[in-house]
């Protein structure tokens, strides 16, 4: 199922990006993990993850120039590439929005 996903959000990506309005878009797949905050305050590196329990985690991070655009954009990635994005998926999407402060 991680290859299928990556797979689809690879082809939708290519897409994604050459959508009107869209300025920035990531993909990220969670890799590493915090074991406690002693390794922050001691300035170590996370440890990778090495083992997969229940699922692979993402962030998808897409942003825009307008509200209008974004809407016009996730129309068209729901009308291509939705559908076969929720059968790789355990549970919904969360769905952050919101403005750039930095």
């Amino acid at each position: 199922m991680i290859n299928e996903f990556e797979a689809i959000m690879n082809d939708a990506g290519k897409m994604m990006k050459e959508i009107d309005g869209c300025q920035f878009l990531r993909l990220i797949k969670r890799t590493h993990y915090i074991k406690d905050m002693q390794t922050i305050k001691d300035g170590l590196q996370p440890d990778k993850i090495t083992r997969i329990v229940k699922c692979v985690r993402y962030a998808l991070y897409w942003e825009f120039d307008t509200d209008e655009s974004y809407g016009k954009a996730q129309k068209q990635l729901y009308e291509t590439h939705w559908k076969a994005i929720e059968k790789c998926l355990i549970v919904p999407h969360d769905k952050i929005l919101g403005e750039v402060i930095i």
